[in-house]
């Protein structure tokens, strides 16, 4: 029993920061991302009805440690919702952009084993219960399943049943968007999300404002995204991140993701906006800015990066949702 998925990864305007249930992985508020395509990772889970260890193949490496304990979830909670005899698993995945550009890689994994693992159990496609899963594997994959604008529904209840990812505008809603990675720094963070986001929660006297404002923001934005208002967007963007790590330097020890060149980028959007340029800036808990801007302006936006530090620029368009596929990878 084996099947084979893809999904593309995803760049949050309005931030996931901080879980309000670490085992469920449930967040404080809601978030609304755009997916990235041509960017993917490609998942092949096969069920082999034999008892055992799974056998688990990240980008050519065996899978260890806190890694390979996500993964193992996963499956188990498969299995546990299969109510069948489906044993032990091989599972290989392969990304086909770089690790170190700071786009959420666990995001597009996630999402693609939980669409591989469930069709190799023999579900039908469930974008919900699909997106419940990968969430429990990495919370920003829970936005990875569908295409297009996601959001990411906070939801009330404490089993989690209600926080998933919902799409409200597809791949098509805005062809004319480009998304481009800048890449500063290849350095490992160190401190990783996770841990970022827990130090923030429970240390941060700004996170429950920050909180209560991503919440309303994540609605405020939609309006916006549906009339493909690129410069609203941008500024909801650029005005969310910049909270998100003000709440984390408010943390005891203050945490500072960003670098000299970060911020060189940041300044040079605000002043070539001044010129007539559109572009804005979003960033994850990383010190690599994604620029938001139109296919007029990508090559500008581009140089704007180069001309300040980074040392390749990734092009990004939204992308479509996590797919089913007969090539498998093993």
């Amino acid at each position: 029993m084996n099947a084979t998925a893809t999904a593309h990864p995803n760049i949050a305007l309005v931030k996931y920061w901080g879980k309000r249930d670490e085992e469920l992985i449930l967040p404080h508020q809601s978030s609304l991302s755009v997916t990235l395509g041509p960017l993917q990772v490609t998942t092949t889970v096969e069920f082999t009805g034999k008892k055992g260890l799974d056998q688990i193949e990240l980008n050519g490496k065996v899978a260890q440690g806190a890694e390979r304990k996500r993964v193992e979830e996963a499956l188990k909670l498969v299995r546990l919702e299969g109510g069948k005899k489906l044993g032990a698993a091989v599972m290989i995945s392969r990304g086909d952009f770089p690790a170190a550009a700071g786009l959420a890689s666990s995001a597009a994994g996630f999402a693609a084993l939980a669409v591989a693992a469930r069709a190799a159990a023999g579900f039908k496609r469930d974008t919900k219960a699909e997106s419940i899963l990968a969430r429990r594997g990495s919370g920003s994959a829970s936005r990875s399943i569908e295409g297009g604008f996601v959001r990411w529904n906070r939801g009330k209840r404490a089993d989690g049943r209600d926080s998933f990812g919902e799409q409200l505008f597809g791949q098509a809603h805005w062809p004319d968007l480009r998304l481009l990675v800048g890449m500063v720094s290849r350095e490992e963070k160190e401190v990783k999300s996770r841990d970022g986001m827990r130090s923030t929660v429970e240390t941060s006297p700004y996170y429950p404002a920050w909180a209560k404002d991503a919440e309303r923001e994540a609605k405020e934005i939609v309006r916006f995204v549906k009339r493909r208002d690129l410069e609203a967007v941008g500024e909801i963007a650029e005005r969310n991140a910049w909270r998100m790590h003000a709440s984390a330097m408010g943390a005891n020890p203050p945490l500072c993701y960003l670098k000299p060149a970060t911020l060189a980028v940041i300044e040079a959007c605000r002043q070539v906006r001044q010129q007539g340029v559109g572009v804005w800036f979003t960033l994850d808990a990383g010190p690599n800015p994604v620029l938001l801007t139109t296919a007029k302006d990508e090559a500008r936006a581009a140089a704007i990066v180069r001309e300040h530090g980074a040392t390749e620029v990734v092009h990004c368009v939204p992308g479509g949702d996590a797919q089913v596929i007969e090539q498998h990878l093993f």
